[in-house]
């Protein structure tokens, strides 16, 4: 690779209108490199910009954020917009109680604070108290709290904390009833929780990563540890890892009783492996239960000798089945709850029952089961919704959360006996629900399955062609879009816009075929369900193609990508966010080779390359051509995508683009992939995103 010379400049002219404001961008230097595959030269003239920790680098992402922010800062109701937003987002939010030890947990964010507080309360109507406030852990609120891990004996508590959004974890130890912190501190730890066992617990790590390549580099070998209280994490005891599938992940839990230690391996398909270690039994091996890791076989609870199983072997749908601590391989495993038309998305046991949820054309059901697996009864659920159940197995009592996509979360009581639920506690947020209505759509796409949409928006819109849209969606991972609230859609709501949410296929939102069928070599499906929905909201006449904005982040970055390259006339609009944008070298990076399950990778094959180059964002820019009006997000720590994706999708399509539209890139520092974001990052950058997409429709909201 030739050495990068940069000459960057940051000049801008603009007019009041949209669609006469003209750039200077950067300029981005270019490298000769070119790769060969399957003796096909690609080049990749922005190379350079992956070394993300390089001074070139360093000056380019200032230059760029120099433009963005002059362009973002003339948007005349940008700041207007904000203090909406600020006022929305500031409510209470408080989680559904956990019951631990006898006494109640729960999270709450007082409004406008950059972390939620954890507080503890010894029965529902005492007085809480602070247990852990992250917030007293920087002093810009970079630091998250990612999970709370109580020893089951109740005399610990661990915690894991990420810095500045990076996937790394450090992990704490206090005592649970003075608050104390111990000297105990893990590094390096990810994807991991603390798994305890006595005086100690169990947790994942890497070996520490090269310095200056410790977000970017390839994280390879997994390990499982031991951890014992009061020693250094330098003897901590090594009790897993599998030097021959080096990018594979291993973590580990354990029951309540801390019989079974738990052992998933996954990375390498579409589900895991499951082991499990009798910790009765001194120097007990692992023993392996599963061995496809195309299947998901994930452990809800312990009972005597029967453990319970949520998996979708033998059913895309997913089905309970039990397996006998004393007889555990898979061929021995009873089914207990047989896969059913709807998809059984989650699975608790509560009280000792089963509380079951099945998702219906993307919406969440919930259901009581006894631990025979007979249906004891459905819980109606107050509108169509997401709901989430807070309980363990030995509780007289239950809690469950819901919300919808004009309900913010709210916690409810339930009581198990009588199958009713009262409210416990709601959030106030400053904006009328019942101005608004949402209904779900079904179109078919281009090869003409039908697929689900939900539009939400105020009751007296017309449909007259003319209306403002923000279209999101992610299409991958069996992940599936269920009704959410978000109090940063409101004020385009308020202003007449559309907010429609796609159930592409990729996700799980009608079991394992309907990701399978968004995956690989079917992956354009996906991108054609988008492209679908836009085409069906025109036809519908709810809005026209300069009226649209798509947004996605992640895979749902990609999905932006791919769809504005392929069809750069139907969109007025792109938020392509933290995205996989050049799919020929993702794997190349930090965890990226465990996508390789749903993309394949350029290495695979040579049908498998050009499947790829042929959707790929990076390698499908033209230039040329009249883009949409583009805003490009990253962050400097993000190791999930890492921002090379952004940096080159940014640089190529600022060359390519026609100069109609504007092409920028919004690149945040100390911040990561998104988790964890404090509050004050999140209302600035959704301020900049509602902002520059309302701006390009030609909107002048109202605030």
């Amino acid at each position: 690779m030739k050495k990068a010379t940069l000459l960057m400049s940051g000049i801008m002219v603009m007019s009041c209108a949209p669609q006469q404001k003209k750039l200077v961008y950067p300029e981005t230097a270019k490298v000769d490199t070119v790769d060969v595959y399957f003796g096909t030269q690609v080049p990749d003239p922005y190379r350079w910009l992956e070394n993300d920790t390089s001074a070139a680098t360093t000056a380019w992402v200032e230059a760029q954020n120099k433009v963005t922010n002059e362009y973002l800062s003339q948007i005349p109701f940008r700041e207007n917009l904000l203090k909406r937003l600020t006022t929305l987002a500031d409510y209470e939010k408080i989680s559904a109680p956990i019951k631990k030890h006898g006494k109640y947990y729960f999270s709450k964010n007082d409004g406008l604070q950059n972390q939620s507080v954890f507080y503890v309360q010894d029965s529902l109507d005492g007085e809480p108290r602070v247990f852990l406030d992250p917030n007293k852990l920087s002093d810009d609120g970079t630091v998250a709290l990612t999970g709370l891990y109580f020893s089951n004996d109740g005399k610990y508590t661990a915690y894991s904390i990420s810095r500045s959004g990076s996937d790394w974890s450090e992990i704490y130890v206090m005592d649970t009833e003075s608050g104390k912190l111990l000297e105990d501190h893990i590094e390096w730890a990810k994807f991991t929780g603390a798994a305890w066992q006595g005086d100690g617990f169990y947790y994942s790590a890497y070996d520490a990563p090269s310095k200056g390549k410790e977000f970017s580099n390839v994280n390879e070998n997994h390990k499982i540890y031991y951890h014992k209280i009061g020693e250094p994490q330098s003897k901590d005891k090594l009790i897993y890892q599998n030097p021959a599938y080096p990018k594979r992940f291993y973590t580990s839990s354990t029951n309540e009783d801390e019989r079974i230690l738990f052992l998933t391996e996954s990375g390498a398909g579409r589900g895991n492996n499951l082991f499990i270690q009798d910790l009765k039994k001194p120097n007990s091996p692992f023993i392996q239960l599963t061995t496809d890791l195309d299947y998901q076989y994930y452990p809800i609870e312990v009972i005597g000798d029967q453990i319970y199983i949520y998996t979708n072997y033998g059913a895309p749908k997913n089905r309970i089945m039990v397996a006998d601590i004393n007889r555990p391989k898979l061929e021995e495993w009873k089914e207990l709850v047989p896969e059913s038309e709807a998809v059984l998305s989650n699975a608790e046991v509560i009280g000792g029952k089963l509380f079951l949820t099945y998702d219906k054309d993307a919406s969440n059901h919930a259901y009581v089961y006894g631990l025979d697996g007979k249906q004891i009864q459905e819980i109606q659920l107050p509108s169509l919704g997401s709901v989430g159940f807070s309980g363990n197995k030995d509780d007289k009592e239950c809690f469950f959360g819901f919300t919808s996509f004009t309900i913010p979360g709210a916690t409810y009581k339930y009581d198990m006996e009588q199958n009713t639920y009262e409210l416990y506690r709601a959030p106030k947020v400053q904006f009328n629900s019942d101005d608004f209505v949402t209904e779900q759509v079904f179109f078919a796409s281009k090869d003409g399955v039908k697929i689900p949409m939900f539009l939400t928006y105020k009751k007296e819109l017309k449909k007259d062609g003319k209306n403002p849209v923000f279209l999101y969606g992610y299409g991958g991972f069996g992940i599936s879009l269920n009704p959410g609230f978000s109090a940063t859609r409101i004020p385009f709501l308020e202003n007449g816009g559309i907010y429609a949410q796609v159930n592409l296929r990729g996700g799980s939102e009608y079991g394992e075929d309907w990701h399978v069928a968004g995956t690989k070599m079917q992956k354009q499906n996906v991108f054609d369900d988008f492209i679908s929905a836009a085409e069906y909201l025109i036809d519908q006449k709810y809005t026209n193609k300069d009226k649209i904005a798509i947004v996605g982040g992640s895979n749902g970055g990609l999905l932006v990508g791919a769809c504005m390259t392929q069809r750069p006339d139907l969109f007025r609009v792109a938020i392509p966010q933290v995205g996989v944008m050049d799919m020929l070298r993702y794997h190349k990076f930090t965890i990226g080779w465990n996508w390789a399950s749903d993309y394949g990778t350029s290495e695979d094959s040579k049908e498998m390359f050009e499947y790829l180059k042929g959707y790929s964002p990076l390698h499908n820019l033209k230039p040329g051509t009249k883009y949409p009006a583009t805003l490009v997000t990253t962050a400097d720590h993000d190791d999930r995508v890492v921002p090379a994706h952004s940096f080159k999708f940014a640089a190529t399509l600022q060359a390519d683009n026609d100069g109609t539209n504007p092409t920028l890139i919004r690149i945040d520092s100390k911040a990561g992939h998104g988790a964890g974001k404090p509050m004050a990052k999140v209302l600035e950058e959704q301020a900049d995103i509602y902002g520059f997409i309302m701006y390009n429709l030609g909107m002048r909201p109202k605030f």
